[in-house]
Order: structure tokens, then C-alpha cells, then sequence
């Protein structure tokens, strides 16, 4: 039997664990907990040839915006996802403008540079300009980003109007402990790259910011993680809406101590495991699509 791959995004041991309220080890690399009897399945592959790491990328990049089709988060020409280029890592793929998600393919995507020029080698079509500014900004910012997505979901616009990170009041809520911020100082449509910026600096070293007024975006070491991320989070603020909604003095929201938040979080946000959880959504897609979403032949 082939042994399963080594995933390239786990993390390193803690010499120094901490434990839960209830005596429960926290550890970097509590993910592997979850799984028994082999290691965790549909971990990322290792690649010696970078375009054929790039075709990866750019097939898993599309099939994210089919996904995002599928759960109502097109809006027009707003909404975009990039990826970092692994060949070219000062450039980036990202949605043209005016393509519906569900219609996305891996030959559309657009490369573009650090400058906003469309480069040769991808789709030619104009990109989002906001898109630019918050994504080119962004993968500047944090070299240890390699994918950012942000659209204009129901929920976490609805949730943003309070301009606050959401409460460890249910395990999933969990995943984004110490793991989010808040860029409370809209600035209308993103096309300047100052409010690019701003959102950059805003978000830190979190993986998810609530944009005040405005809506969701995540990051991730990869295109899955960041996805994954984004319709967690988007679920999460529903949750944190209806939960708003039904609390009462005789029914007051029940919180999640630190230390369980973190012991949740250290499985639950680990790249690895978040790469893994989304390849279940994106092995649908394969089936329902028939493969449509990628580079033909």
C-alpha cells in the first residue's frame, strides 16, 4: 500500500504545551488527533515541477468560485479571490471582472502583477479594480499568505454592520479565536489603493477580518484553506446573528473559555486540517461539474 502523503503544511511540535481547564494538552499540532487508524486523507501533494504545481492551484482557484456559486455568494461584479503564483510569487491569479463564479474556469483566471498589469500568460479580460487594491495589498503585506478571498455574502454583511469579531459562543466560532480583526473604517467602493492598504495593515497576522459595512475576507497558505475559511465564517456570523437575535435576560449567551477556544482552535485552524475539510467540497464539485472548471485536455 502507497503510504499518504506528508502534508507540506503542517507546523512544528510545542516544546511547551499548555492544557484546557479540563487537563487537555494544547498543542500546534492537535489536528492530528482527528483522524484514527492513518493519517488525515487528501492532504497537500508535494510538487518538483512548479507548473505543474501552478495547474493545481489554478484548477482548485476555480473550483472555489464554482463552490461559492453553489452556496449564493455571487453579486454582480463584486466578490473576487486571488492566489499567489508559486512560479512568480510577486504576481498573483485572480477572477475577471464580470464572470459569474459559476461559470469559472482555470483558463480565465487573470495573472496579474504587484503593479496591476495583466500579464501574457493568463486571461487578458480587466480584473476588479477594488479587487487589485485589496489583494495586491494584502499578498504584500503577508508573505505567508498565498490566497485571500472576500464577496459579498449575505450574512457577513449583515454581521459587519456591528463592526466587531464574532463571540466563542459554538465550536466553530472557535476556529477564528485570536484569529480575526476588524477593519472598522470604511472607506467606500475599494478602488483606491490606500483603502487597499488600510485593510492590510487592519487585518495583522489574522487569517479572517470582518470589513465594517462592507462584508468577510479570509487568507490562507492556500486557495483551499482561505475558501474553507470564508464559508465558515460566513455560516459562523449566521450563527452569531440568530443567537444575537433569540438571547433575552432569562436566556443569556453561554461563552467559551479561552483556554477551550484555543484547545479547539489549535485542531480546528491548523492549514493542514483546513486544506483537508475543503477538499470534500471541492471533490463535489469535481463530480457535480463533471471537471468543468478545469484547464481542458
Amino acid at each position: 500500500m502507497t503510504p499518504a502523503p506528508t502534508s507540506t503544511l503542517a507546523t512544528t511540535e510545542n516544546p511547551n504545551p499548555k492544557t484546557s481547564s479540563k487537563g487537555y494538552q494544547i498543542d500546534e499540532n492537535s489536528f492530528h488527533k482527528l483522524a484514527i487508524g492513518g493519517s488525515l486523507p487528501n492532504q497537500y501533494p508535494k510538487f518538483t515541477d512548479k507548473l505543474q504545481e501552478r495547474k493545481f492551484i489554478l484548477e482548485h482557484t476555480a473550483a472555489t468560485f464554482r463552490i461559492f456559486a453553489r452556496n449564493g455568494f455571487n453579486e454582480g461584479v463584486a466578490g473576487h479571490c486571488s492566489v499567489r503564483d508559486p512560479l512568480e510569487p510577486n504576481t498573483f491569479w485572480i477572477n475577471p471582472l464580470g464572470l459569474h463564479f459559476a461559470l469559472i474556469r482555470a483558463e480565465d483566471l487573470v495573472h496579474v502583477d504587484e503593479d496591476g498589469n495583466i500579464l501574457p500568460d493568463g486571461n487578458q479580460d480587466p480584473i476588479n479594480a477594488a479587487g487589485f487594491a485589496i489583494h495586491s495589498s494584502l499578498h504584500k503585506a503577508r508573505p505567508d499568505v498565498n490566497a485571500a478571498c472576500h464577496t459579498h455574502s449575505l450574512y457577513g454583511r449583515a454581521y459587519s454592520a456591528f463592526g466587531k469579531p464574532l463571540e466563542m459562543i459554538n465550536q466553530d466560532s472557535c476556529t477564528f479565536f485570536n484569529n480575526q480583526a476588524v477593519y472598522n473604517s470604511f472607506g467606500g467602493v475599494a478602488i483606491e489603493k490606500d483603502e487597499g492598504k488600510a485593510i492590510a495593515e487592519a487585518a495583522g497576522d489574522a487569517r479572517a477580518v470582518i470589513l465594517q459595512n462592507h462584508g468577510l475576507l479570509t487568507m490562507g497558505k492556500t486557495i483551499d484553506e482561505a475558501a474553507y475559511l470564508f464559508m465558515l465564517m460566513e455560516k459562523t456570523c449566521h450563527a452569531q446573528l440568530l443567537a444575537d437575535a433569540a438571547e433575552s435576560k432569562d436566556k443569556p449567551k453561554q461563552y467559551i473559555a479561552d483556554s477551550e477556544a484555543e484547545y479547539t482552535a489549535r485542531i480546528t485552524s491548523n492549514p493542514a486540517i483546513l486544506y483537508t475539510v475543503f477538499q470534500s467540497d471541492y471533490k463535489l464539485e469535481e463530480r457535480l461539474s463533471n471537471g468543468d472548471f478545469k484547464f481542458a485536455g
